[in-house]
């Protein structure tokens, strides 16, 4: 391993009881280290959790087989796994829980018994937030943008809720037909469609979920045409920095009902929390917290 990558993995000296660490690139605001860590401090653990940000070193998705094989080896209790990780981290382990094998992406690394195992918090964690937000969301036809890690997990979770028609949009044509193809062997029926074109994907529409990077502050902008944004439809969006980003503002203005990627970032933050150290998470702390870190940013 290089001396870059070993620096991004070491932790800060302290007397730390757990180690975690989020693997991503472009995270340097991400909110989860403090989540974790106040979450671990009100149930009396002492928890470090470090920022492993490809970007910082220069380096790419090829950096982590090494930034595995270290956290195995320094004893990380667990791991975050963010864009653009969640898919190439899964040969990498030892196991995957059922719920990650269907989805075919990892959020969650719990190291266990000498065993690093891949989970997806991302499914329970949007669908938490979702229905906290629009319990009554029309879902006779949604739109789901973008079918990587996050997106994937998204649909599962859509499809459980009894989707009418969930239309799948990628900017790789092939990956939204697999996709698909396995939620309709797995849910029964052919409620789940890809679509290669934006246009007659978002026509007669009751819900758009954006599951792509765009809207983020490294990635700033609309991730399709504002027009295609009608009133009667509900908007859902995962990209939590900035939390109300160029599609909920362009929702908005159009009088659409709108859930910001707050929901999904704690609801999955829940799971991983209770996954890692076995302790109950209090989600509704955890929110708060969540919202007091966001209130002064």
């Amino acid at each position: 391993m290089n001396a870059s990558l070993a620096h991004a993995l070491a932790p800060a000296a302290s007397t730390t009881k757990l180690l975690m660490g989020l693997i991503g690139s472009g995270i340097q605001k991400s909110l989860t280290p403090a989540m974790q860590e106040e979450e671990a401090r009100r149930h009396g653990v002492r928890l470090h959790y470090q920022l492993i940000d490809l970007d910082t070193t220069g380096s790419t998705v090829d950096a982590l087989p090494n930034l595995i094989d270290a956290a195995r080896t320094m004893n990380y209790a667990g791991l975050n796994i963010t864009f653009p990780c969640k898919q190439a981290v899964l040969p990498l382990l030892d196991g995957l829980s059922d719920e990650a094998a269907a989805i075919g992406a990892v959020n969650t690394v719990v190291h266990r018994d000498g065993r690093l195992v891949g989970h997806n918090t991302d499914c329970s964690g949007w669908a938490w937030g979702f229905q906290r937000a629009l319990p009554d969301a029309d879902l006779s036809r949604v739109v789901l943008l973008g079918t990587g890690g996050a997106g994937a997990a998204i649909a599962h979770a859509v499809m459980r809720m009894a989707v009418g028609r969930l239309v799948l949009v990628d900017q790789d044509p092939r990956r939204a037909i697999e996709l698909a193809a396995q939620l309709n062997a797995r849910y029964g029926g052919e409620r789940a469609l890809a679509e290669a074109d934006v246009v007659r994907a978002m026509a007669g529409a009751s819900g758009l979920i954006h599951a792509t990077p765009t809207g983020m502050d490294k990635l700033p902008g609309l991730p399709l045409p504002a027009d295609l944004l009608q009133p009667a439809m509900w908007v859902s969006e995962v990209v939590y920095f900035p939390l109300e980003t160029a599609l909920l503002k362009a929702a908005r203005a159009k009088g659409c009902r709108t859930v910001d990627g707050g929901g999904m970032a704690v609801g999955q933050a829940i799971g991983a929390f209770e996954l890692v150290t076995g302790l109950k998470a209090d989600p509704e702390r955890m929110l708060a917290h969540f919202l007091s870190l966001i209130g002064h940013r």
